[in-house]
């Protein structure tokens, strides 16, 4: 027994290893640096609850609050009802459906900073893709990465266009409904949109609780596209990463900042804790609620 116990540990202790180096660790240095003055140069300071102060006064922390609950409120949603209309059109027996499927899976794995470059030409208010074709219907099209006001639909547009992986999830989902309650449904007159809201619907709820939860947890983190979309701008080359009006500092971009630009690795420290705290109670409201709107099978 004591042999077979060695053995299993040696052949688990890359993993062992690697949790307790790259996660364990950081995450027990991160809650003791959010209780000290630490610049990644000095010995750190012991300063108590200051840093927690801090974030709770600096008017920087509410503005990137207030954009990171804009993104949650507005772009979660959105992406979710994306992801499941694709998933809906690309579970429909045509011609070249696998092609289909593969032409909008690709978007969701194309890297973040690719995906911003390239959006960036496309929202460029000149020459963009965008606003060249509003122009042809005679409409102008805004400033989408200038203008305070369309920063954040500009984001929230193109985390629409790589809901890929939110669409193979579902469409995965939509396959396993039975097709006997489709059938059962038909026979007493229901049509489309009624079997879609009392069959479909219900079925997948584990899974739009399962995307509901993973959006949110992205979104509360989200970093890449604000920071590129920033740090291209006018508004980011003195290194604010702030974008129009702050319109671009999202909670993880002012992470960022106080870290590797300030060095302030307290206040991020305390920052992280925070967002932690804030990410598990709204995750845990929801899964309080979900006995009310989530239906599993045995159910």
């Amino acid at each position: 027994m004591k042999r077979a116990t060695l053995t299993g540990l040696l052949f688990s202790s890359p993993f062992l290893i690697g949790f307790m180096a790259f996660t364990l660790y950081p995450i027990g240095a991160s809650l003791f640096y959010s209780f000290t003055d630490f610049n990644m140069f000095k010995s750190p300071s012991w300063v108590g609850l200051d840093n927690y102060r801090w974030v709770f006064q600096e008017k920087d922390v509410w503005k990137s609050i207030a954009n990171t609950l804009y993104m949650v409120l507005f772009a979660t949603p959105i992406s979710l009802i994306v992801g499941l209309l694709l998933a809906q059109m690309l579970n429909m027996k045509v011609r070249g459906q696998s092609i289909y499927r593969t032409l909008y899976y690709i978007p969701s794995i194309v890297p973040a900073i690719a995906t911003s470059l390239v959006w960036m030409w496309v929202l460029n208010p000149k020459s963009g893709l965008i606003n060249t074709a509003l122009g042809y219907l005679g409409i102008r099209g805004p400033n989408w990465l200038l203008d305070p006001v369309w920063t954040k639909p500009s984001l929230i547009l193109m985390g629409a266009w790589g809901a890929g992986g939110i669409m193979i999830i579902f469409l995965a989902s939509l396959q396993d409904v039975p097709r006997s309650l489709y059938e059962s449904a038909e026979i007493d007159g229901a049509g489309k949109i009624r079997k879609f809201f009392s069959i479909t619907l219900p079925s997948i709820s584990p899974i739009i609780l399962f995307q509901l939860i993973m959006g949110l947890i992205t979104y509360f983190q989200y970093f890449a596209q604000a920071f590129m979309l920033a740090s291209m701008t006018n508004s980011g080359a003195n290194q604010t990463m702030a974008g129009p009006e702050k319109s671009l500092l999202f909670y993880a971009v002012l992470l960022y900042r106080e870290a590797f630009v300030d060095f302030r690795m307290g206040h991020a420290s305390a920052m992280a804790w925070v967002l932690f705290l804030i990410t598990s109670i709204v995750t845990y409201l929801i899964f309080r609620s979900s006995n009310r709107w989530v239906t599993y099978g045995g159910d």
